[in-house]
């Protein structure tokens, strides 16, 4: 099958790219940027260059975009150029080549203000019902594109799947607080509870997405590690969340002394990826509990994909104060 990948020589892009080419599809990877997985190099704001690379195509996979780090570098306009109107060039040049699925990447950020519960309020408890209330840039680009995907499904019949991924970047926190407070693979195996996914699990989202989206015809899909957590434990999450780790793991504050590591004090929201696994059969290996495991042996607990992948940060030049600027 001859697939496009945008945004091919970025994080997920790449690791799209090479499991695709692993299980022998014919992949175009489409990006700004130079890349070993990059064989065109344009942007999706060029109408007439997405048309160029969608010749053959069944199946767009479109992971380009503005970050939410590109916040503080990037003005409103690119956003929407690149986010909205990007996203609709690939749409229409899709329907007009024929294409048989789009997967779109969208992400949890779309949410937005829904996750952040006031003093003295239990967690956010996040599914695909949760109504998204965007409190940047980012997060309105990111919803204005999934109901493009939505309005081409309804009106042309084109099967598009939203898949609103949680961070799963291996770059450090851009929050200085937790940086000097916990060291990063501290920080994000704890994110593993309740707000990240690993990369190899985003991946297989992805390739059962294109499977199913004939089926489906349409859906939006959140895609993060299975929590542990149950709706009871919002109230606790908010006050203590380490006694609500440790009635799931009782276990994990002797492994965690072994490191020199401590959990997060206090989670406001849970994603919850329910709709997907059940949608999708997607089962995401990499969860808590599988981290917990991989400590106790001494192993590596990123994929070997996302080892591959490595770090691809989000801009050209670095910055002094994290790993980039916060707006």
């Amino acid at each position: 099958m001859k697939v496009l990948v945008t945004g091919s020589s970025g994080h997920l892009g790449e690791a799209m790219a090479r499991r695709l080419k692993e299980l022998n599809h014919e992949v175009l990877g489409l990006d700004l940027i130079k890349s070993p997985f990059t064989s065109h190099i344009g942007s999706i704001t060029d109408r007439s260059f997405v048309k160029e690379c969608m010749e053959g195509i069944e199946t767009v996979f479109h992971t380009a975009t503005l970050h939410k780090p590109h916040v503080a570098t990037h003005d409103l306009q690119q956003f929407i150029d690149t986010n909205i109107t990007g996203t609709l060039h690939l749409l229409q040049e899709s329907l007009a080549a024929g294409v048989k699925r789009f997967i779109f990447t969208s992400t949890t950020s779309v949410f937005g203000e829904a996750m952040s519960p006031p003093a003295g309020s239990p967690a956010a408890w996040v599914t695909e019902a949760l109504v998204p209330v965007p409190k940047n840039i980012y997060g309105v680009t990111k919803l204005a594109a999934e109901d493009l995907c939505q309005l081409f499904y309804r009106n042309h019949g084109l099967p598009c799947i939203v898949l609103r991924t949680s961070r799963f970047f291996p770059e450090d926190d851009d929050e200085k607080e937790k940086r000097a407070a916990f060291f990063g693979e501290n920080l994000k195996t704890n994110e593993f509870l309740f707000r990240r996914v690993e990369l190899e699990d985003v991946v297989q989202a992805q390739l059962l997405a294109a499977e199913k989206a004939q089926d489906l015809g349409f859906g939006k899909y959140i895609i993060s590690a299975t929590s542990p957590f149950l709706p009871e434990d919002l109230a606790a999450l908010r006050t203590n969340a380490a006694q609500v780790v440790g009635k799931y793991f009782p276990d994990y504050q002797k492994v965690y002394e072994g490191y020199n590591w401590k959990m997060l004090t206090e989670f406001d929201r849970v994603y919850v990826n329910e709709k997907a696994r059940a949608a999708l059969g997607w089962k995401p290996k990499y969860d808590f509990s599988h981290l917990l495991e991989q400590l106790k042996l001494g192993n590596e607990l990123q994929s070997p994909l996302a080892r591959l992948v490595g770090s691809k940060g989000y801009h050209a030049r670095s910055f002094s104060e994290g790993p980039y600027p916060v707006d």
